[in-house]
């Protein structure tokens, strides 16, 4: 795919290779390893506006960034109700970040049924508020949404057109509908008829796990850019392959991302964290089961790190 930087709102990322908000995983350490490897923008996991409202302690910790940290800043918030998602924004919580996300593609019945995350797409017009109310702060604002709730219930164009309306800067649209959840096709004419509808910057996101796939991802839907998300987590080194960034070595890496893990999040976290992407890390290799039952029986980091030399 042909690398160019992308300008969003009032900043501009050095390329348009993107990690994806997600859950459970795009946490500070491994933004930071991603960005180290290419990714020309990384957002944190989706985190509660209303939570941030009332000063949930462990919602902001999910916001953490580390000191190394030279990309831009973006995170990405979930709710329905615009005065929280604008309080949101102007909380101290979302001061470091240059760019705010909000989240309209969630799948999750939790998410779903409580109107947040991709039941906005239900309603376009709280929709087009939300995201006005969040340009209020003054902050660059971008959405992430899904092509619609089911198939044959298609709204791409139409929301990407609300996000524009609402003040958006740049929308990224995940080429499956709700109910496909991460399953089926990404479908490719959805992404396009998104780009076509709107001026702003159009991320294409869904099944990128090889540069051909984000190379035919680009080429069908004519988008500005492409968003990673679970080819991130199994394969961080594939930004590096398609911006041309050098990956170093990989055993070094894996080491230094337990240690930084344990250093900023713990130990307690940083085992169980790190056993479960080590496991990804070695998918397709010779062994890899075998691998993967030997690092989830890890008692300590200092056990796993002896495995992942022995492994990587």
């Amino acid at each position: 795919m042909k690398l160019e930087a992308v300008k969003i709102g009032a900043f501009t990322a050095p390329n348009n290779v993107f990690l994806a908000p997600i859950a459970g995983y795009s946490n500070a350490v491994f933004r930071e390893m991603c960005s180290e490897l290419g990714a020309g923008l990384t957002f944190t996991e989706m985190v509660s506006a209303k939570a941030l409202c009332f000063g949930s302690r462990k919602t902001e910790e999910l916001l953490y960034i580390g000191e190394g940290y030279r990309g831009l800043k973006a995170c990405q918030i979930f709710g329905s109700d615009p005065q929280f998602m604008r309080r949101a924004c102007e909380s101290e919580a979302l001061a470091p970040f240059d760019i705010v996300d909000v989240n309209m593609g969630c799948p999750m019945p939790k998410i779903y049924k409580n109107g947040e995350g991709s039941a906005l797409l239900g309603d376009l017009k709280l929709a087009e508020r939300i995201i006005s109310e969040c340009k209020k702060s003054g902050k660059t604002v971008t959405a992430k949404l899904r092509i619609g709730l089911g198939d044959g219930h298609y709204v791409t164009a139409a929301a990407a057109r609300a996000c524009e309306e609402g003040g958006a800067d740049m929308v990224t649209v995940h080429g499956r509908t709700r109910e496909k959840i991460y399953s089926g096709d990404v479908n490719y004419r959805e992404i396009e008829a998104a780009k076509k509808a709107v001026k702003i910057p159009v991320i294409a996101n869904g099944g990128i796990f090889t540069p051909l796939d984000a190379d035919i991802l680009m080429a069908k839907t004519g988008a500005d850019g492409v968003m990673i998300a679970r080819g991130a987590l199994f394969d961080p080194w594939l930004f590096a392959r398609i911006t041309g960034t050098p990956e170093g070595d990989r055993r070094a890496r894996v080491l230094k991302q337990i240690d930084d893990t344990v250093s900023v999040y713990g130990e307690r976290f940083a085992l169980v964290y790190m056993r479960k992407l080590a496991g990804f890390y070695v998918k397709g290799k010779k062994g890899a089961a075998s691998a993967r039952s030997s690092f989830f029986a890890c008692k300590s980091t200092e056990e796993l790190k002896d495995l992942v030399k022995a492994v990587f």
